[in-house]
C-alpha cells in the first residue's frame, strides 16, 4: 500500500525530504508535485527497478523514454553534449520553469534512459522540493506525468488516481500544482529547434527567446 504525505513544494519539510530520498535511493517510485503537473518518478540510476515499474504503473509502452528532472542549471552540461546555442538560450530564458529540452545525451546518461536517437529530455523545474530531491539523490529523477497513459494529467494531489497512489511507494501531496499545465517541449538536438509540444510556455515566448 502506497504512503501519502502532505508537503510544501516551496518550503519542503526536511523529514519529508529524508523519507522521499530514502525511497528513491532504494529503487522506489515516488509521486511528486512539480510546478507544472504531478509526476511519478525514480532516481535515474542504471538498473533501477523503479524505472520499469513506472511504465507498468502508467500502463505506458516501454519503447518510450522518461524525461529527467534535474537539480541545477549546471546539470545541462553534465547530461548533455554538443549543445547548440539555441538550447543555451532557451535554458537561460526559461529555467527553472516549465520548459523541457531534448538534447544529445552525454555518457552519464545510461543507455536504458536514452531515446533511440541518442537524446534525452531534460527539465529544471521551478520546484524547491523536486530540485532538492534530485540534489540529495545525486542524480536526475526520471519522471513522467502521474496518470494512466492517455488520461488527463493530475494537477493536484487529490486528482492523482487512487490506483497510482496505491502502486507507488510514496506520494507527496502539495495541493494544486502552480501552473496546472504540462511543460513545453523543444527539440534542441538538431540544427534548428522544433517545438514538439506547446504547454505552459507559449510558442510566441519560445520564438522570442530564439530571436
Amino acid at each position: 500500500m502506497g504512503r501519502s504525505m502532505l508537503i510544501d513544494q516551496t518550503y519542503p519539510d526536511r523529514r519529508a525530504i529524508d523519507q522521499a530520498v530514502d525511497v528513491l535511493a532504494s529503487g522506489g517510485v515516488v509521486v511528486m508535485p512539480t510546478d507544472s503537473v504531478y509526476g511519478i518518478g525514480c532516481a535515474a540510476q542504471p538498473g533501477n527497478p523503479g524505472h520499469e515499474r513506472i511504465f507498468a504503473i502508467k500502463r505506458r509502452d516501454r519503447v518510450q523514454t522518461l524525461p529527467w528532472l534535474i537539480a541545477d542549471a549546471d546539470d545541462l552540461m553534465r547530461y548533455a553534449v554538443d549543445l547548440a546555442p539555441a538550447s543555451i538560450a532557451l535554458a537561460t530564458a526559461f529555467w527553472p520553469g516549465a520548459l523541457t529540452l531534448v538534447v544529445r545525451a552525454s555518457e552519464e546518461v545510461a543507455p536504458e534512459y536514452r531515446r533511440a536517437d541518442g537524446t534525452i529530455a531534460l527539465r529544471l523545474p521551478d520546484s524547491n522540493l523536486v530540485r532538492e530531491l534530485a540534489r540529495r539523490c545525486g542524480c536526475a529523477l526520471a519522471t513522467t506525468s502521474a496518470n494512466t497513459h492517455g488520461e488527463a494529467a493530475a494537477v493536484s494531489g487529490e486528482t492523482v488516481e487512487p490506483r497510482i497512489v496505491e502502486a507507488a511507494d510514496l506520494t507527496l501531496d502539495a495541493g494544486p500544482a502552480p501552473l496546472a499545465l504540462a511543460s513545453t517541449i523543444v527539440d534542441a538536438a538538431g540544427s534548428e529547434p522544433r517545438i514538439l509540444r506547446e504547454g505552459a510556455i507559449p510558442r510566441e515566448r519560445i520564438m522570442e527567446a530564439l530571436a
